[in-house]
């Protein structure tokens, strides 16, 4: 029975096949040469103005968040615990029959952010879907919605 060989020795070559490598390795160089400078530039955002739109009062079924200059917490205009914030978003965002999943947050002007990103962290880990920051209407201004008489107007002269 004659067999074929490749080369004079008759043995069988265990050469690893490259051409895979080579194509998968330039896939990859390519994604990172267009990856790497949008990395690189970062996240350029400018956070909007506290001018409302439209007038919204709180409603009994509403849940907010209060954060004071102190950095207290407060669930519903009630003073809470800090360490209790999670047990008691989940308590509520947990509980049968829940059917939104909104949390207002009104935090003092004068707080250190970090202390609302710390808040955020909290809640968001423990039911909130939705987070919806309230601000003061800015003085001065007015809505920008035609039609929209609920905000105030400046003072003409």
């Amino acid at each position: 029975m004659a067999m074929s060989s490749t080369g004079s020795s008759g043995a069988v070559k265990a050469e690893p096949n490259v051409t895979p490598l080579i194509d998968v390795m330039l896939v990859l160089l390519i994604i990172f040469m267009i990856v790497t400078p949008l990395i690189n530039a970062g996240f350029q955002a400018q956070p909007p103005d506290g001018i409302n739109i439209k007038a919204h009062p709180e409603e009994n079924d509403d849940v907010v968040l209060g954060i004071d200059a102190a950095g207290q917490y407060y669930l519903n205009k009630k003073r809470i615990e800090n360490s209790t914030l999670a047990e008691r978003t989940r308590d509520i965002f947990n509980a049968p029959g829940r059917q939104e999943f909104i949390m207002y947050l009104k935090a003092d002007r004068n707080l250190k952010y970090a202390k609302v990103l710390d808040a955020i962290d909290i809640i968001e880990h423990n039911g909130v879907r939705v987070l919806a920051a309230i601000t003061d209407q800015t003085p001065g201004t007015r809505s920008t919605v035609p039609g929209d008489i609920l905000s105030p107007t400046p003072n003409k002269q």
